[in-house]
């Protein structure tokens, strides 16, 4: 197996690992006012996720960065209850080109807080290797490969649970906003780096 297989596969799989579920739960927030016509505008959001938790995850990984894991892991899930805040008051609104603005940058601005999530465990893995660009673009595109086949899933459920079983769109999308502030804020008590 190549260098390239091996970090790609470890990246695909440290995103799939439900141990780190939280990282799932806010891919599940962001996709959950989005039906599969949105498509577009949610790999938009997927992609400035992705830009903003590349850009830490080398920075940390470089040691160029370095940030309280403690606080990171912290505020990871407040990221989730932000986002999931923002689609209860969004309400039966559709998602105007400037709501989907600001979502696109809170969007990179959680990705950067998430990519330091990521960086611990790249760092670990990269004890021994001499070189780090390969094993970092390598663990990266695996991030990423996962985060699509969680947004193509949550999209598939979403069509038959809306379209085909006729659960009405805004039921659906607080249902799964509701989930994500409830688990967010249940690690926020557990991860409250502060007294």
């Amino acid at each position: 197996m190549s260098l390239f297989e091996l970090y790609f596969k470890l990246g695909l799989q440290h995103i799939a690992d439900l141990k780190g579920y939280d990282h799932i739960l806010f891919i599940l927030t962001l996709c959950a006012v989005y039906r599969l016509s949105e498509w577009k505008k949610l790999l938009m959001l997927v992609t400035a996720f992705t830009l903003g938790h590349s850009l830490t995850l080398a920075l940390a990984t470089l040691k160029i960065l370095h940030i309280d894991s403690g606080l990171i892991e912290f505020l990871i899930p407040v990221t989730i209850f932000l986002t999931a805040l923002a689609n209860v008051f969004s309400g039966k609104q559709n998602i105007t080109p400037l709501l989907h603005y600001l979502k696109y940058s809170a969007a990179l601005f959680f990705g950067l807080i998430h990519g330091l999530g990521f960086s611990n465990y790249l760092r670990s893995l990269l004890g021994s290797e001499k070189g780090l660009a390969l094993p970092l673009f390598s663990f990266n595109l695996g991030i990423e490969a996962g985060q699509l086949m969680i947004v193509a899933v949550i999209l598939l459920v979403t069509l038959v649970i809306v379209d085909l079983f006729k659960l009405p769109r805004l039921h659906w999308h607080l249902l799964l906003s509701g989930a994500g502030m409830g688990v967010s804020l249940v690690l926020m008590i557990e991860r409250f780096p502060f007294g």
